[in-house]
This record gives structure tokens, C-alpha cells and sequence, in this order.
């Protein structure tokens, strides 16, 4: 239904800022018209802008929120309306007549009608004194691209993506000092739009005054475009100030218009909004990727549906499933801002290929451009490959067989078995990385770099390779390539289409091999000029100088104290030399718990200091980057381990300047595919010093690997990983419970029917994915382990971790289960049972907490006993306020509102708080609604509700000592899920009203 397309776009509301229209009619027309379309049970508003002239005619509608539409088939005079336009690839046609002032007419499309109504606006003048406003800066003052911009036409020709744009900036810069209605902003005397009138004017052209000269607290903002500016007024104008304001609303008229600076430039062009090309990732950047040539590769494919789609044919691909592209050529801005690359790929201990262009690639992927079903493929012109297989041949048979799992569809996965090949880790020191890998006996370290004549690029690999027990052989490239060996114990000969490096054993090699496009004696000369070959174990004391010296400060913004739970802002470095986009995965603290590090979605590690010292400012340094989507992190004894998609990483600083010198691969057993799904999220270590995360499965696809949708632990060591739990679609989090048990979240979706929270326990058993790996031939509930706690999408769309409160400063709340909520931003407390030997129980939502970002990881903090927590804004969640975000969660001390224990019998539910109640409140039936519904598992993407009831409440009684009310119920029985809403008081006759969401599995008798 049209109505319903509309609707579900319009999240933050609708403004349909302008309709623009032209005809063949002599007089010439420009007229604004305020519209309504009626839908029945809403109403959508919006501006009808009529233009007309020199015999030509053009409507369209363009809204903020859902884009532009160009009015076809127009037919347009002083008596009637009507055209045509394609909203959601449907064909929708207006139709009308005008009466005066007025416009009344049918909006038709896919067999309905939608009634249309417009009142014409009178065209009066619109004189705005700004002669008393005293900015910061004088007219003169401003820089010289202001002198003549044409503010009329920007302002007129405002879309969706200028307001998109708008948003991005508020939320980016503006809301740290202003805030929004649910955070507080980190200075007072900010603005609040949404509440407080604009002394300076609240007019596009007033506020565009106030930022570009500044006023009263605001100051000057000259790095934004015009364009900039007019988008975050857009922005705010109509996210906050419209609503506020109503009749006093200056709108964007022709008589508003015509009174603005109409100049001859719109100022330097707005940056396109790219932050994951724009960011300096380092000099490597480890992803999964596919190396293809711009002009002559295979064409990108992705097999349709419906669900499960069917696996794509790619034995022909080339992928780096774990590829660590490194910049070849010199300059600042890391691998991102380079002309040459080269990648190694560390499951195979092959250099996959080199390639040159602008761009480095073209960021297809769900954590960098946020595209889905798709993985980032390699730009500009590929001068070598190899194969998919290992790099080295077999030490002891001399083959190069590939002996990896290989999946149905063909294809090999995980890393070559550790006797053969071992990857060790990434040297980085100064602009240099050094790759250290075993093949059999040997230790080897190897380094890319370039070369060029006037014709060609060199692409180079310097290797040190200690003795060996038996010959050993590596594929290098084509033998369409050009290829040169500089170097004693080494030698060159071509097998298979391809030339092999041929070691000697049992003596050092140090040697450096050039690989060209093609084959050119001019490459030998160049070969000849090269006198010797580097000893790389320089590159491995960490003696360079920081690669990211700079400490950047932020601001500690207090939560109030006025509720149960504080809320503190710890503000990350947004503005930082790097551009990160500080996408917040992961948390944990150190010894001295004044510090803490974190990981990012982009592959950072910032160490923070000035969490617990009381001086309200934080000390940010970024310690790491390049990393493979980490999204957990861990510190054991200061060591901090990384959970990465490829790898479980061991960060090694060898010169006590904090940044990593040795990315040591602690273990690579990970299995990874090209699909954008398979996070690897969490990361938890039990009292051995045994470590636990979760792999997700594929989206809409069966699996392919073993490791698709698991619990997963690496033994202390590193050198093992076993599988736990099989059956998860999308993981988001591991927990470890007291008992050594584990707690385990996931996302509704196919075979789904609703968010799960799981406890897990034992080993080998099944979660319900039916496309995870192996799964039981039987599909129905009784082959899986069901979950703890149905999650409703209405109480959380994601969940990602959860964790035990482990703090005196928690009062009442001290060992209670938190989960934490990456689809809505929030904190819930989960009330658990046990009955039967089958854990059961129910979330609630903890009160006035509300985040930025969806949170994805917590951690109490031993020095102060209070909760830190980090997010971020990426698929799946509603709170898109910011990039990331870091917080610090008080409890207050006043009443906890929600019940901190739930128990379920044969006749009662019984909700147990933390303080007295009030007796006629809590007895009252009246004051409670009981509701339950059942959920359908099938290999559709989630669940409807199935028998819905509203179940009555017999009675209602106080405990003795006034804190549990049992509420009585007929016929209450084992179900998927329950809600229990409660609007009551305490003694205080302090309000205590929410719902707690629960699943039975079992009852005990009264």
C-alpha cells in the first residue's frame, strides 16, 4: 500500500519541502501551497511549490526523508492539476482542482485513493532585521569564498541528501556541545533547540549568520561549506525547531526567498561523505579481498534468492580470505591514500598478487561503506596473481595439493596445517611491516616493497630464511610475469605455468625476488644494480618512532543524578589526525584501572587514560590499527588479546612507548569465507586463561564451514580451537558464567523466530539454525536447545552482551544479570530461574538509561565499581545519534523501579523488588496487564505472534515484608512469551511502572 511504503521511510517524520512546477500559461506563477495527504489512521503534510513559465511545464516532489519525485504527464492550468510519478517502482497519479486558495484531489496508486488537500500561502514581504545582532565576526572578517554565495538558491534547492548530510553533521560535531532531547550536551550554555528560542534568528539565512560569524557562545565554524551549513539547518529547523515554534515558523517562500543574497557561487563543493575511504588505516589493512582487474576481471556476482540462496560459483575468484594488504609506494594518509599494494595471504603464506591505480579498493563491505552481501574487491590495474592454494609447496612432498577442509561448494578454507606453514605475525616498525611465518623448519620473515624504471613497476619481496631441514619450494607468479632473484642459496624454475622459488636447505638465505607485469630485459638490468639484500631482523626490535604520536584529550560530560542510574558521556576523539570513525567494539581495563583500551569496527586500538583520577578529561592513544573487524577485546595480566575476524591477536610492545611493535597471531584457526556475515564478536577468558567467542553463521545461506554459527575456545596457549555450541545465526556476544557456563545472544532472523538469550551448557549442543553447519536432521523445537529468554523486537532488536554485576557500588543490583542492547541503545536487566534443570526467565529495561549508540560491550571497572560500556552505529540498530560511543553507568542510590527477581509457578507470577511497595498499589489488579503469545520456528525470517491473550489476574498480594507482589492467574502454562506490566508505587509513593518480557518452560508447584 502506498501509504504503509511511505510510512515505514519516515522515521523521523516527514517534511515534503518542496514541489516545483513550470507551464506553457502566459502569466507567469510561483506559488507555495501547504498540503496534507490523508491516510486514514495518519496524515502526511508537506509544501506544494507551483512555477510556471515560458511555455514550458515541471512538477516534482522532493521530501527530506524519502527523496525526490519528478511529476510526469503534467497537466497543469489555473483550474487543475495532474501528473504522474514512480514511488517504490509503483506509479502514483495526482489529480485535482483549485478553487481559490484552495486545492482539492485524489492521490491514486496500486487500486487506492488518498485524499489530497491544499491551502495556498499568501505571498507577503518578509523583512528580517539583523542590524542589532552583534556577532563574533564582522562582515569583514569572514574569508573570501563568503562574499558571494547564493543563499537563495541553497536554501531553495535543499533535498533528502542535503538533510541526510545535515544529520550526519550534527551528530557528528554539533551534538557534543548541544546534545539532543534524551543527552545532555557537554556545555550548558549551548543551545537546545528543541526547547530554547535562537536569539540570533531562526530563519535559514539568521542561523547561517550565527554559523559562519558566531554569537554569544557559539563560535565561528569556517571549516563547513555553505552547503554544510545549510544542510545541519535544515537539519535542525526540522528535527527541533519546526515542531517548537508552529505559528512563528519562518518557511522558505518566494517572498522569504526573494529578500536573501542571490550570488553567483555556492561556495567549495561539499566533500562526499566517504569516512572509510578518508581514514588512515596505517600502511596495512588486513581484510578479506578480492583481488580483480578493473578492466579485465570477472564480473561481480551474487546468486538471487529466495532463502537460502544458493551458493555462487567462485573457484575461479581469487580471494585473500585473510589478506594483509600493505602499501608499497611512500606518503601520508596510509594504505587507503597509496598507488601500490601487495597482498599476503596468511592462511596460505602466499602473496596473492599486485596492483597499482587511485583508490585502493572499492570498500565494498558491512563495516566499511556498509554494504551487504558483498566483500571488497581490489581497483585499478592487477599486474600479478597466484592461485587460490598454498604459497609454499608441501615441505616434506614438494606439493603444492592443497590439504584444507574443502566445503560443498568447492572451495578450500582455514589456514595449511601448522607443520607445513605457521603464520607467527606483522613486525611493524617505522613505515616498514615485516611478515614472520614457518614453513616446515624454517623461520621466515619477508618484506614488500617497489621498484620502477620509466616503463614498469617492480613489485619486490625481500625474504630471511633460517635453515631448513628439507628443500623448500614457493610459487611466485605467471610465467607471463617478469621475475629476478638477487641472492645466494636460491634458485628459479618454472613449474605448472608458474615460476617456483627453490631454496636450499640447511643454511641462511637472505634474498630479494622482482616481479614485473611482464617480461623485460630491462628488469634484469635493474636486478643487477642491487648490490645487497636487507637483514630483516632490524625491523623486529621495535625501535622505530611512533607511528601515531599524537595524545588527543576529550571531555567527561556528568550524567544527572536525578534518576536511579547516571549516565556519564565519555567522549571519543572524533576529530583526531587519522580520521577514525571510532566505532566502539570492544572494552577492557588494565592493572591500573585509571586506563583502559578499546577496539574498533575500523581496526584500532586506543589506549585511555584519566578514567578514575576525577579530573574530568580523558587521554586517548592510539595504539594499534590495520586489524581485521576486531570486535572484542580482552587484558589478561596487561597483555591485550584481540578477537578478530581472522585472528585471535596478541599485541606486543617491545619498546614501552604503548604502541604495538608485533601483532603476533595468538591463533588463526578461524575459518573465514567471503561472506559478510561471519563476525567474530566477543571475547571472554575463563580462570585458566582459556579464551571464548562466537562466529556468526551466513545471512540467508546455509553454511559452509564448520565454524558457521559457534561457541568457540582457543586453549591458553593458542595453539588449539575446539568447537562448544553449533546453531547460531548472528552471535553477538559471549558471556561466562560463575559456574563456568556461558551465556550466548542472537538475532532473529531465519530459523529465528525472535532474539534469544541462550545459557550454554556442556558441549556439542544445538542452538536452532537448521543453516548452521551439520545441524540435526530433525527441525523441530524438541532438536534444540532452547533459549533462556525469547527476546521480543519490541523490547530489543539486537542484543548483543551480556554481563554479571560485579560491584558493591550496584547496591541492590550486586551479581544480577545485565544484557545489553545494540538494537535499541539500552540496558536490561535479565531475571533468571531455574526449574527442572532448564534455565527460564525475563528482561526489563533499566530505567532512564538511553545511549547515543547501540552498545555492544560492558565491563564493571575494579577501581571505581562502576560500568563502562561502548557502542556503535552500524547495521542493525535505531540509535544512529553518533559513530561510537563510550559511557560510564552510575547507580545513584535513589529506589530501583524494577523488579530485581521473577518467579513462575503453577497458579502465580511472583515479581520481587528491591524496596517496600505501596500495599493498595501493589494489591490492585487494575495496576497490572498480563499478556502471552506463542512464536512459529521456520526457515522464514522471524516469527509473527501466535495466540495472543490477555491473561486475567485473579488477585493480587504483598509479601510480609512488603517487596514481592504474586499475582494470581488461572491457567497459566509453559509459554514462549509473556509480558508482565506493572504501574505501581512504593512507600514513597514513587512511580514504579515497566515490563518485564519473559518465557516459561517449566512451573513449579505454589
Amino acid at each position: 500500500m502506498f501509504g504503509l511504503k511511505i510510512y515505514n521511510k519516515l522515521l523521523w517524520g516527514l517534511c515534503l519541502l518542496a514541489v516545483l512546477a513550470s507551464s506553457c500559461l502566459s502569466n507567469s506563477r510561483n506559488e507555495f501551497w501547504d498540503y496534507t495527504i490523508d491516510y486514514g489512521e495518519y496524515q502526511i503534510q508537506g509544501i506544494l511549490k507551483l512555477k510556471e513559465a515560458f511555455k514550458s511545464s515541471e512538477v516534482s516532489l522532493v521530501s527530506l526523508e524519502v527523496g525526490t519525485f519528478i511529476l510526469e504527464n503534467v497537466m497543469l492550468n489555473e483550474k487543475s492539476l495532474s501528473g504522474s510519478f514512480i514511488m517504490d517502482g509503483e506509479e502514483a497519479v495526482l489529480q485535482g482542482t483549485f478553487d481559490g486558495n484552495t486545492f482539492s484531489g485524489k492521490l491514486h496508486m496500486e487500486g487506492k485513493s488518498y485524499q489530497f488537500t491544499a491551502i495556498k500561502r499568501v505571498a507577503k514581504a518578509l523583512v528580517i532585521d539583523r542590524s542589532q545582532i552583534k556577532y563574533v565576526l564582522s562582515k569583514e572578517g569572514l574569508a573570501e569564498l563568503e562574499r558571494d554565495i547564493d543563499h537563495a538558491g541553497i536554501i531553495a534547492d535543499m533535498d533528502r541528501d542535503g538533510y541526510k548530510n545535515g544529520e550526519r553533521i550534527y551528530s557528528v560535531n554539533c551534538i557534543n556541545c548541544h546534545g539532543n532531547e534524551e543527552v545532555e550536551g557537554s556545555i550548558p550554555l549551548s543551545t537546545k533547540f528543541w526547547e530554547q528560542e535562537l536569539k540570533a534568528g531562526s530563519d535559514p539565512y539568521s542561523m547561517y549568520q550565527t554559523i559562519s560569524r558566531g554569537y554569544g557562545a557559539m563560535p565561528p565554524q569556517p571549516t563547513l561549506t555553505p552547503q554544510d551549513k545549510y544542510d545541519v539547518i535544515t537539519y535542525i529547523r526540522h528535527k527541533y525547531i519546526r515542531e517548537k515554534e508552529k505559528d512563528n515558523y519562518i518557511r522558505s517562500t518566494p517572498a522569504y526567498l526573494s529578500g536573501l543574497p542571490q550570488g553567483s557561487s555556492r561556495g567549495p563543493e561539499t566533500k562526499p561523505y566517504k569516512p572509510w575511504a578518508d581514514m588512515d588505516y596505517g600502511n596495512f589493512f588486513i581484510n578479506t579481498y578480492e583481488l580483480a582487474d578493473e578492466r579485465t576481471g570477472i564480473k561481480r556476482y551474487h546468486s538471487p534468492g529466495p532463502s537460502p540462496y544458493p551458493d555462487e560459483d567462485y573457484l575461479k575468484n581469487n580471494f585473500a580470505y585473510k589478506g594483509i594488504a600493505i602499501r608499497l609506494d611512500e606518503g601520508e594518509g596510509g594504505i587507503s591514500k597509496g598507488k601500490a599494494w601487495m597482498i599476503f595471504d596468511h592462511d596460505l603464506m602466499r602473496v596473492a598478487g599486485g596492483w597499482t591505480g587511485t583508490g585502493f579498493i572499492d570498500w565494498n563491505g558491512i563495516l566499511l561503506n556498509d554494504q551487504h552481501e558483498t566483500y571488497p574487491r581490489t581497483i585499478g590495474r592487477l599486474h600479478f596473481e597466484t592461485p587460490v592454494g598454498p604459497g609454499w609447496a608441501n615441505p616434506k612432498t614438494g606439493s603444492f595439493e592443497d590439504p584444507r577442509f574443502r566445503a560443498r561448494d568447492g572451495r578450500a578454507f582455514g589456514p595449511l596445517p601448522k607443520g607445513w606453514a605457521n603464520y607467527k605475525g606483522l613486525y611493524h616498525q617505522d613505515s616498514e611491516m615485516v611478515i614472520s611465518y614457518s614453513v616446515g623448519t624454517a623461520d621466515i620473515l619477508e618484506k614488500f616493497g617497489m621498484e620502477s624504471n620509466k616503463k614498469d613497476t617492480l613489485f619486490t619481496r625481500t625474504l630471511n630464511i633460517s635453515p631448513s631441514t628439507s628443500i623448500l619450494k614457493m610459487r611466485i607468479a605467471p610465467e607471463t610475469s617478469g621475475v629476478a632473484l638477487l641472492g645466494e642459496g636460491a634458485n628459479i624454475s618454472i613449474e605448472g605455468g608458474y615460476y617456483i622459488l627453490n631454496v636450499q636447505k640447511s643454511i641462511d638465505v637472505r634474498l630479494k625476488l622482482f616481479v614485473a607485469e611482464t617480461n623485460n630485459l630491462e628488469h634484469e638490468k635493474l636486478v643487477k644494480d642491487k648490490s645487497t639484500v636487507e637483514d630483516l631482523r632490524k625491523y623486529t626490535l621495535g625501535k622505530g618512532l611512533p607511528h601515531y604520536p599524537e595524545i588527543i584529550k576529550t571531555t567527561i560530560t556528568k550524567g544527572s543524578d536525578n534518576g536511579t542510574f547516571a549516565v556519564d558521556q565519555l567522549t571519543p576523539p572524533f576529530k583526531n589526525p587519522w580520521a577514525c570513525r571510532m566505532k566502539l567494539s570492544g572494552i577492557d581495563f588494565m592493572k591500573d584501572t585509571n586506563k583502559a583500551v578499546v577496539c574498533t569496527t575500523d581496526g584500532d586500538i586506543w589506549l585511555i587514560s584519566g578514567l578514575t583520577n576525577g579530573a574530568g578529561e580523558l587521554s586517548w592513544q592510539r595504539i594499534g590499527s590495520g586489524l581485521f573487524q576486531p570486535l572484542g577485546i580482552k587484558v589478561l595480566e596487561d597483555n591485550i588479546y584481540v578477537i578478530c575476524r581472522d585472528q585471535l591477536v596478541l599485541l606486543r610492545d617491545f619498546n614501552g612507548d604503548k604502541e604495538t611493535d608485533f601483532y603476533e597471531s595468538f591463533n588463526h584457526d578461524h575459518q573465514v569465507t567471503d561472506h559478510f556475515h561471519e563476525f567474530a564478536m566477543g571475547l571472554q577468558a575463563d580462570n585458566q586463561g582459556n579464551l571464548y567467542y562466537a562466529k556468526s553463521g551466513r545471512h540467508a545461506r546455509e553454511a559452509l564451514v564448520p565454524q558457521h554459527g559457534t561457541l568457540l575456545k582457543v586453549s591458553k596457549d593458542g595453539a588449539k580451537t575446539d568447537i562448544i555450541a553449533t546453531g547460531f545465526r548472528a552471535a553477538n556476544g559471549v558471556c561466562i558464567n560463575p559456574d563456568g557456563s556461558f551465556l550466548v545472544t542472537d538475532q532473529q532472523g531465519f530459523w529465528n523466530p525472535m532474539n534469544r538469550i541462550n545459557w550454554v551448557e556442556g558441549k556439542g549442543k544445538f542452538y536452532g539454525n537448521m543453516w548452521g553447519y551439520n545441524p540435526p536432521k530433525d527441525s523441530s523445537r524438541i532438536a534444540m536447545e532452547q533459549p533462556m529468554v525469547w527476546v521480543d523486537m519490541e523490547f530489543d532488536r539486537s542484543p548483543s552482551e551480556l554481563l554479571w554485576v560485579d560491584s558493591d557500588k550496584w547496591g541492590p543490583l550486586n551479581g544480577s544479570l545485565l544484557s545489553f542492547s545494540y538494537g535499541y541503545g539500552k540496558i536490561q536487566l535479565v531475571l533468571h530461574e531455574k526449574i527442572k534443570g532448564q534455565m527460564q526467565g525475563g528482561v526489563v529495561d533499566l530505567p532512564g538509561i538511553k545511549f547515543l549508540t547501540g552498545v555492544m560491550r560492558g565491563r564493571f571497572n575494579p577501581g571505581d565499581g562502576q560500568l563502562y560500556a561502548c557502542g556503535m552505529s552500524a547495521w542493525g540498530t535505531n540509535q544512529m545519534l553518533r559513530g561510537g560511543g563510550l559511557y560510564r553507568i552510575r547507580y545513584t542510590g535513589k529506589p530501583l523501579t524494577t523488579p530485581i527477581h521473577l518467579k513462575t509457578t503453577t497458579s502465580r507470577i511472583v515479581l520481587s523488588f528491591a524496596s517496600e511497595l505501596d500495599l493498595r498499589d501493589a494489591t490492585n489488579t487494575a495496576n497490572y496487564v498480563i499478556k502471552s503469545w506463542e512464536l512459529k520456528r521456520s526457515s522464514k525470517y522471524g516469527s509473527d505472534r501466535y495466540n495472543e491473550q490477555i491473561l486475567p489476574i485473579r488477585k493480587a498480594e504483598l509479601s510480609k515484608d512488603g517487596k514481592a507482589v504474586s499475582l494470581s492467574i488461572e491457567h497459566i502454562k509453559p509459554v514462549d512469551v509473556m509480558s508482565i506490566s506493572y504501574d505501581i508505587s512504593n512507600v514513597h509513593k514513587m512511580p514504579f511502572k515497566g515490563t518485564v518480557q519473559s518465557t516459561i518452560h517449566n512451573l513449579v508447584p505454589d
